[in-house]
Parts: structure tokens; C-alpha cells; sequence
């Protein structure tokens, strides 16, 4: 092997290497976000604004700007994206039945849908999202 051929075994070695890295970072990214939803879950001081305070309300929503939920989730699309989806008026995907059957599980994938679709929503803008999206479909009570 000649210092030509072996400088390219190298140089693709190191590009292999920063495949892993990225996908190290990418890994801890997910991890931390997960960390970061757990830690934001708890509810936000109640303001005199439309926020979710009845007493029905689950503990992770108490206290979620109703009005900045809706107004985010008009801003970004969402039942536009949901329609497309699922067909209809994408109301189908809103299904308590299935795998979101806990207030945190709702949390978790309005956070999801937020990553992945680099919204770059805060921790208080998804709990006001899914506040709205248990008031308007899901209707979680406090248990």
C-alpha cells in the first residue's frame, strides 16, 4: 500500500468517526429532551389570562396559557399536517383510545411533534399545545 491509499484509509476512517459522533450527539439530544419534558411537566403559575384551572384539569395542565395554545397551534399548522395524515379534517388522529392515554403521553408527543418538526417550541408553549388538545379532544380528568 502506497502513503496515497493509505492517507485515504485514514481520511475515511475519521469521516466514519464523525458519523458516530453525530449520531452520539443526535442520541444525547433525544435523551436530554426527554429529561428536559420530564423536568418542565409540572404546571406553571396560574395567570389572570384564559390558563386551564378547573379543577377537572390534570395537575400537568393547571395553569397552561389556553389562549398561546391555540393561537401555536394555528401558527404552525397542525391540524393542516394531521389532515394530511389521516385524511378528513384531521380531527381521526386525536384518538384517546390508542397510545395516548395519559396526560404525559400527550405532552410527550405534542414535544415529539415539536423536535421533529423543528418548531423550537419552549417547555411552557407544548404544555399550553397540549392543554388545548385535552380541553378541545382528549379530556383527561384529574385523577
Amino acid at each position: 500500500m502506497n502513503r496515497n491509499q493509505l492517507d485515504q484509509l485514514r481520511q475515511h476512517d475519521h469521516s466514519r468517526r464523525g458519523d458516530r459522533r453525530r449520531l452520539g450527539w443526535v442520541a444525547a439530544g433525544v435523551v436530554l429532551s426527554a429529561v428536559a419534558s420530564a423536568w418542565m411537566a409540572a404546571p406553571a403559575p396560574a395567570r389572570a389570562d384564559a390558563t386551564a384551572t378547573s379543577t377537572g384539569t390534570p395537575a400537568l395542565f393547571r395553569g397552561a396559557d389556553l389562549a398561546m395554545g391555540e393561537q401555536l397551534l394555528r401558527q404552525h399548522r397542525c391540524a393542516e399536517c394531521h389532515a394530511r395524515r389521516v385524511s378528513g379534517d384531521g380531527s381521526a388522529i386525536y384518538n384517546p383510545a390508542g397510545r395516548i392515554n395519559t396526560p404525559a403521553a400527550l405532552r410527550g408527543m405534542v414535544d415529539y411533534c415539536s423536535t421533529e418538526l423543528s418548531l423550537q417550541l419552549f417547555p411552557e408553549e407544548v404544555t399550553a399545545v397540549a392543554a388545548v388538545l385535552n380541553r378541545d379532544h382528549y379530556r383527561f380528568q384529574r385523577p
